[in-house]
């Protein structure tokens, strides 16, 4: 029997994942990984700590199966966006500024402006967005000089891991389409943006397809892991394309829909497309010869993660989402916006805020709990919409539906009946690092394609939407009212 090794490292854990060339998980580890907020809108990391944690994660799955010796090959992913700079012998300059890092507007501002907003988009398929990574280099040089000087390299957080496994400095193309650098109709980097930002192309590492091989583990990695020396890693893809891999969305039709700290409405393409105004992004896909669409809200399960930590801390998930479960579509008026950490789609907007908004004294916990879940599913709505609208939506013949969030019963009834769509379960939630092991098996030859890889993937139930549609439908549009109505207010409460 081969094994394929799936490793993610994303905000919260790195992740070790084996599974077998049917499919069928064997084994996984996850080192919790910290992270810091030194001040207002930042967000980062310390790629030490990602190494490490991945080292120990990938000794433990070992431990566990004694597989060392049948692993055919490595799939890397990982959070998007995040930026690590390396000087010329590959030391680490500075802490790792993540994907929701929300300090870079002006530099996002004056990207915008210099290459021309409709051309930004016509180029890389996508607008400056603060989460972004050329926005980061940028603000880098306008902040640290100290740093940029020594820069040599330029690597995105799975790449850092790569890096440490083989020495290679390398990516593959949806994770790098994710920079706002690439030229993503013609998978390649844009000489013409990195140019205009003064950009040195002699920093962007080398760009593969998701299950192209990148390089072999080295005998530094392989004494440090426990992994055999010389075993072929694959370029992989950025968490949401080997998630959206790893539930079989890699045919146009299959929608994606994920819902993590995160949320995505990830539609694949057959063909290049962009949205004219940039509201959903256009990335390479993990499969080769795909494109996708895909929405982002920035809050998803975390808007959940961050009500049951700050005011039910002594709750379990399931007893809040439970006693929930009898109150009315609309929550008897009360709406909750999920803006968090800002947001991206459809509302680029680092400022807005999250807010309970219609409150009154015969709301209780259970009514708060259940406008939450309304409020993600409305949210996750706004994209869906978008996606119905462009290429993407034309055949849209089912709707993959993973992540934390969707273990819950209650939660998924919801988005079936806002989205108005069923929604089909996959039965291994074992997210990115799944799509990434997937990858690797492409790779190495146990699976063809992409879509025979994709025939592994198990379905479970439907959820089909029921008799709320309609008042979901009224809630919702009262919903997309209140970002315009508070975008200024967002604004002067920002400052």
């Amino acid at each position: 029997m081969r094994y394929l090794l799936g490793l993610d490292i994303s905000t919260t854990g790195a992740k070790a994942l084996l599974i077998d060339e049917k499919g069928e998980v064997v084994a996984s580890h996850t080192t919790p990984q910290p992270i810091s907020t030194p001040k207002p809108l930042w967000s980062e990391q310390n790629p030490a700590d990602w190494w490490e944690g991945m080292v120990l994660a990938i000794r433990a799955v070992l431990q566990k199966t004694n597989a060392a010796d049948s692993i055919a090959a490595i799939g890397l992913t990982g959070q998007m966006h995040g930026l690590v700079c390396l000087d010329r012998d590959g030391n680490v300059l500075r802490p790792a500024i993540l994907w929701n890092d929300q300090r870079t507007q002006a530099e996002c501002d004056w990207i915008t402006e210099t290459i021309g907003p409709k051309r930004l988009i016509q180029l890389t398929g996508n607008r400056a967005l603060t989460g972004f990574t050329a926005p980061k280099i940028i603000w880098v040089r306008n902040h640290e000089p100290q740093v940029y000087d020594k820069m040599a390299h330029v690597l995105l957080p799975k790449d850092f891991i790569r890096y440490k496994l083989t020495g290679d400095y390398a990516t593959d193309l949806a994770d790098g389409a994710g920079m706002v650098l690439v030229d993503v109709a013609n998978r390649r980097w844009s000489d013409a943006v990195l140019t205009e930002l003064d950009i040195p192309a002699e920093w962007m590492p080398t760009l593969y397809e998701g299950t192209q091989v990148t390089g072999v583990i080295n005998s530094a990695a392989a004494q440090l892991t426990g992994l055999k020396e010389g075993i072929p890693v694959v370029g992989g893809g950025g968490d949401q394309a080997a998630q959206a891999f790893g539930v079989g969305a890699v045919t146009p039709g299959v929608i994606a829909l994920t819902v993590g700290t995160s949320g995505v409405v990830f539609a694949p393409l057959g063909s290049y497309a962009y949205e004219p105004e940039g509201r959903l992004h256009a990335f390479c896909h993990a499969a080769p010869g795909l494109w996708h669409f895909m929405g982002v809200m920035l809050s998803a399960a975390g808007s959940l993660q961050w009500y049951h930590d700050t005011l039910a801390p002594d709750t379990s998930f399931d007893a809040l989402i439970n006693e929930a479960a009898n109150v009315i579509p609309g929550s008897e008026g009360l709406q909750f916006l999920p803006y968090l950490t800002g947001e991206r789609t459809p509302h680029p907007d680092p400022l807005a805020r999250g807010g309970f908004i219609g409150l009154t004294a015969r709301h209780n916990r259970a009514h708060l709990t259940h406008a939450v879940l309304e409020g993600v599913a409305f949210g996750l709505r706004d994209s869906f919409e978008l996606i119905k609208q462009s290429a993407a939506g034309r055949d849209i013949q089912q709707v993959r539906i993973s992540g934390g969030g969707a273990k819950s019963p209650i939660w998924r009834q919801i988005m079936a009946d806002v989205l108005n769509v069923p929604l089909v379960s996959v039965e291994a939630l074992e997210g990115a690092a799944y799509g990434a092991a997937l990858l690797a098996g492409v790779g190495a030859g146990i699976w063809e394609d992409a879509q025979k890889a994709a025939s592994v993937v198990h379905l479970g139930e439907e959820t089909l939407p029921g008799e709320n549609v309609k008042a979901y439908e009224d809630a919702y549009q009262i919903y997309r009212t209140l970002y315009p109505l508070l975008t200024n207010t967002f604004k002067e409460l920002a400052n």
